[in-house]
């Protein structure tokens, strides 16, 4: 195995100074993203510097409360996130899209420790939490997308929607192609990230892995592994969020809820 090259605080004082180039070149060009800059690169040393020590602790402490509570909050904020793109003056959209992402994650991550990684315990932080990190993320962008899209196309296509039920379709039928096309929205990016997967640029968890020494062979099974994992559950996902709206969109009386 590779030795791991140490980043001192002068190594990442230097890798900071990219981003005082990057805010001085906004400046000379007046784009207008300077405090956005300044105010990203913050939030990006806070959050990463807290979560390496969030991390430290729960890995230290290797206890299944601990595990399970960091991807609770993990699980909260990203359905916080997709909700908010999807709409927010829906009070059931948070709790459909969290326990849609819940729902999905769970029953892959389950899939993937029973049947192929196998640890000496089931909720071992070094695989659970940054194997649920990246299913999760890409769950809630999926998640979003689809959600976002199908709660748009119906609301600017009550007419059609009407007409269809005034013909005998049922909501399910009326808003079925509707459906489809979020669903299929929401499962772009997997695609296109299976098509070009390792043809353009190195995968992230791929390069973090190979940085970290590990056998590029190996790396490159748990990219794959990931890769299909999270195909599998940014379709499930879609499939719920999807359907949850649909069945929101209506009242008791199959009528149409105007939004």
């Amino acid at each position: 195995m590779m030795n791991i090259i140490q980043l001192t605080f002068a190594d990442l004082a230097s890798a900071l100074a990219l981003m005082g180039i990057v805010i001085a070149l906004s400046a000379w060009e007046k784009l207008g993203l300077e405090l956005k800059f300044a105010i990203a690169t913050g939030r990006t040393l806070l959050q990463v510097v807290v979560l390496g020590y969030i991390l430290d602790i729960v890995f230290t402490l290797n206890n299944m409360w601990a595990v399970l509570a960091m991807l609770a909050v993990m699980l909260s904020i990203a359905a916080i996130i997709a909700r908010n793109r999807i709409e927010q003056k829906n009070p059931f959209m948070l709790p459909l899209v969290w326990v849609s992402m819940l729902f999905s994650s769970t029953v892959t991550i389950t899939y993937i420790n029973l049947l192929i990684i196998q640890p000496k315990i089931w909720f071992e932080p070094q695989y659970l939490i940054p194997i649920a990190g990246m299913i999760l993320a890409s769950a809630m962008n999926a998640a979003a997308i689809a959600g976002e899209r199908l709660v748009k196309t119906i609301n600017s296509s009550q007419q059609e929607i009407e007409t269809h039920l005034s013909l005998g379709a049922s909501p399910q039928q009326a808003i079925q192609q509707y459906r489809q096309e979020a669903i299929r929205a929401g499962l772009i990016p997997s695609i296109n990230q299976m098509t070009i997967i390792a043809m353009i640029a190195i995968p992230t968890f791929l390069s973090g892995q190979l940085l970290s020494g590990v056998n590029p062979r190996e790396a490159a099974s748990y990219q794959i592994l990931i890769v299909f994992a999270i195909a599998f559950t940014n379709l499930l996902t879609s499939l719920l969020v999807t359907w949850g709206i649909c069945r929101q969109s209506f009242n008791s009386a199959a009528q149409l809820v105007v939004r």
